[in-house]
């Protein structure tokens, strides 16, 4: 059975996560998308709220499940009993740092493989650093994410006075 781990903060997720994550769907038998528990970054949304917001847009795929993980992608790999990750490449600079981390995972875990997916052309440019910088200045993100997810960024953003425009 083929099983990846497709990892990342996703905060929030993005079209460009989700169109990672149904080709994934595609390419194996069991996809796990791990949420980082990433202590160095200020998220927007807690690891339960983005698994539970994965969730939501991600349901249609059976072998889709979404775990939270802390601490090493190696070792996380290792518990669910995994061996291959996918990483979406949007830009050459994506892939600069993205080779070196498979390098070093290599180093650490020779049984780790990585699979790097290039990002759908219409999805190159998209991050969630850059939905929330847009949200936070009252711009549109419709096109970015789906709906529920844009309300409940807006939402957020709200609650922690972070809006600078009002929608």
């Amino acid at each position: 059975m083929a099983k990846a781990i497709y990892p990342g903060s996703f905060d929030p997720i993005t079209n460009g996560h989700i169109d990672i994550i149904e080709r994934s769907a595609k390419m194996f038998d069991k996809v796990i998308v791990g949420v980082l528990i990433n202590s160095a970054k200020d998220p927007l949304f807690a690891p339960a709220e983005r698994v539970d917001m994965i969730k939501g847009v991600i349901g249609h795929l059976p072998n889709v499940e979404v775990l939270e993980f802390d601490g090493l992608l190696v070792d996380f790999a290792h518990e669910q009993k995994c061996n291959i990750l996918v990483r979406g490449l949007r830009v050459i600079t994506d892939f600069e740092y993205e080779l070196q981390l498979a390098q070093t995972n290599k180093i650490i875990a020779p049984d780790l493989e990585t699979v790097f997916l290039s990002t759908n052309l219409k999805y190159s440019y998209l991050s969630s650093s850059i939905v929330k910088e847009i949200a936070v200045y009252g711009g549109d993100i419709s096109h970015f994410v789906r709906e529920d997810i844009r309300e409940k960024v807006m939402k957020r953003l709200s609650e922690k006075g972070l809006r600078r425009n009002n929608e």
